[in-house]
């Protein structure tokens, strides 16, 4: 395969923080590498370094000549003022894209991603939309490689799986950020972990991440069987030292020098090797009460549109709800209404008399300016959790912050660090309902697990709202899915629920565009503008795709052929038919761009 970008020993430093050192990393043609590390460890720096957007402290970037790149951030911002459309002919701009080839290009690619409005201001999207049209401002470019800082990160969870489908098929190398093991699972066919635990400073193997959990195990136990020897090899060596000089007057100096650095292995060794997890525990009121919520005719609308109607549920004591739907469908809305924040436009919430709730917000924030030691402990230098008095250093060591940054402002915190803060502040709360909407946003995967365990452990009841299947599936016993468009029904699973989901789209299938161009949460009819032949057109339009698309892989296929890519005629000619295809399905999809505007005009 072709080097499409080589990272040789780089090493980058904050002050007197290293991130990483001498860590080398090469992309190839058709790479598909999943990046994961602890918090701090440097994952998001290296990911810009490779995008050409930091300078590493030492070592050198080299990425291929006439390289097409495009890199999205974690947090996906837009200038005020500044229209979908405006966004991508910028991107069309940037990356060379021939004038008359942007409108084709532009609606074929914003088909994908699902936007109808074009004129749209970016600034006032969700977060989810946003980094859809990041996305989309990526694609566009039509890169060779693709760099994604946590693209899952405010994306429902059709989106997610609009996003798998996209980076498992599409011909460019990606490079991605994510704490979503079952994203990483479905797209990756390389891992790397960032990590000072490895002595080469990341763990780099081929196949899922499920194959990498495997690669890792290998290695540590290897690891471990290393530093068993080692430390029985220093324990002889100490003991002959120990003699003193008589011992060791017929001893060559070279053994002397050996243990030496015998024993300074060890401590790298120990250094490198030791590990430390935050410490999660949520406190719950032990309340004796069954029914603690029962929701009975609920409904709620914002703007004349229902986000849920006649809904009945009702919260027991120990009961762990997943609340899954689309953007924008009333998840956060509704554990609004189960803190008595909103009131319901019908039905009733029915809470248990003193009813103590814990409620973590999705958009929730810290004081900037505030020290760490003041956002831990607000009134004193201690906390009072489970009836005992910890001192505020010891309360933060439980979530990995040392003394040094206890003096510190929040502002210096990283989105992981600040995520342990508020979990923090969360556990000091004795509740009978915790509601976590989006609890899993900047933690990195050692630090979900210990949240998942410590979920699990939780006697309380729990609404939990996240975008994690993997966490979903672990946590929930129940689930309540709501459809976007005012439907509500209850699931034994995450899996219920999105069977239900494909078969309420497939109930509609005549009235959607092609799977592949809208991938909208909540799919609006359309509206009857064609005229016969054009609405006998787009009826075949999703088969006519669906063909083509057939043919390009198949095409592609070919290409990868050794017996194909040694024969000059033959690789001729199926380059010629690939290039053909290609431009069959984007004919299509352009087309199905023009009448699907041409219904929403």
């Amino acid at each position: 395969m072709a080097l499409l970008l080589n990272a040789q020993s780089v090493t980058k430093s904050f002050g007197a923080t290293t991130l990483f050192r001498d860590v080398s990393f090469t992309v190839n043609d058709g790479d598909r590498i999943g990046l994961i590390g602890p918090n701090g460890s440097g994952k998001s720096t290296l990911l810009r370094m490779l995008a050409g957007e930091v300078e590493p402290d030492s070592g050198e970037v080299t990425p291929r000549k006439n390289l097409r790149m495009a890199y999205v951030e974690q947090d996906s911002r837009f200038p005020a003022g500044a229209t979908v459309r405006a966004i991508i002919e910028t991107a069309l701009r940037r990356a060379g894209a021939p004038e008359p080839d942007w409108e084709q290009r532009l609606r074929t690619t914003l088909g994908m991603a699902g936007f109808s409005d074009f004129e749209a201001e970016a600034a006032s999207f969700s977060g989810g939309w946003k980094k859809r049209l990041a996305i989309a401002e990526a694609l566009v470019q039509k890169p060779d490689l693709l760099l994604l800082d946590e693209p899952t990160n405010h994306l429902d969870l059709a989106g997610i799986e609009w996003l798998e489908g996209l980076v498992a098929a599409e011909p460019f190398a990606s490079v991605v950020i994510s704490h979503d093991r079952y994203f990483l699972e479905n797209t990756t066919t390389q891992m790397a972990e960032l990590s000072r635990a490895y002595p080469s400073g990341m763990l780099r193997s081929d196949g899922n991440y499920s194959q990498f959990l495997e690669a890792k195990e290998t290695f540590l136990h290897a690891q471990a069987r290393h530093q068993e020897t080692l430390e029985n090899r220093v324990r002889v060596e100490r003991e002959w030292l120990r003699r003193g000089p008589k011992a060791r007057a017929t001893k060559a100096k070279a053994r002397i020098d050996n243990a030496n650095r015998l024993i300074a292995e060890l401590a790298e060794v120990n250094a490198r090797t030791r590990t430390e997890t935050a410490d999660f525990d949520f406190t719950a009121s032990g309340r004796q009460t069954k029914r603690l919520v029962e929701l009975e005719g609920l409904s709620y609308s914002v703007d004349g549109a229902a986000l849920f109607r006649d809904l009945d549920f009702v919260i027991t004591a120990g009961m762990r709800v997943g609340l899954v739907g689309p953007n924008g469908s009333g998840k956060t809305t509704l554990l609004r209404l189960l803190t008595g924040e909103l009131e319901p436009e019908s039905g009733a919430v029915k809470r248990a008399a003193q009813l103590r709730t814990t409620y973590f917000a999705q958009d929730r924030q810290l004081d900037e300016g505030q020290t760490l030691r003041r956002a831990l402990a607000p009134d004193s230098d201690g906390v009072v959790y489970q009836d005992r008095v910890i001192h505020v250093a010891s309360w933060a060591a439980r979530f990995l912050f040392t003394g040094e940054q206890l003096n510190q402002p929040v502002s210096r915190l990283s989105g992981g660090e600040r995520a342990r803060v508020l979990i923090a502040q969360l556990m000091l709360q004795p509740a009978d309902l915790l509601l976590l909407d989006e609890p899993t946003n900047d933690l990195d995967i050692p630090t979900l697990e210990i949240l998942e365990e410590t979920l699990l452990e939780y006697p309380g009841s729990l609404v939990l709202v996240t975008h994690d299947r993997y966490m979903l599936d672990r946590i929930a016993n129940i689930v309540i899915g709501l459809d976007g468009e005012g439907g509500a029904a209850v699931f034994a699973d995450y899996a219920q629920w999105e069977a239900w989901m494909k078969d309420r789209e497939a109930a509609k299938k005549p009235e959607r565009a092609p799977e592949r161009a809208v991938v909208s949460s909540a799919p609006q009819p359309l509206k009857k503008k064609l005229s016969y032949l054009e609405a006998r057109e787009w009826a075949t339009l999703e088969d006519r795709i669906a063909e083509a698309e057939n043919t390009l892989r198949a095409a592609r296929s070919m290409l990868e052929d050794p017996v194909v890519a040694t024969d000059a005629a033959r690789l001729q000619a199926a380059l010629a038919e690939a290039e053909a295809a290609q431009q069959q399905v984007d004919a299509l999809f352009e087309r199905w761009a023009e009448l699907e505007a041409k219904q929403t005009q």
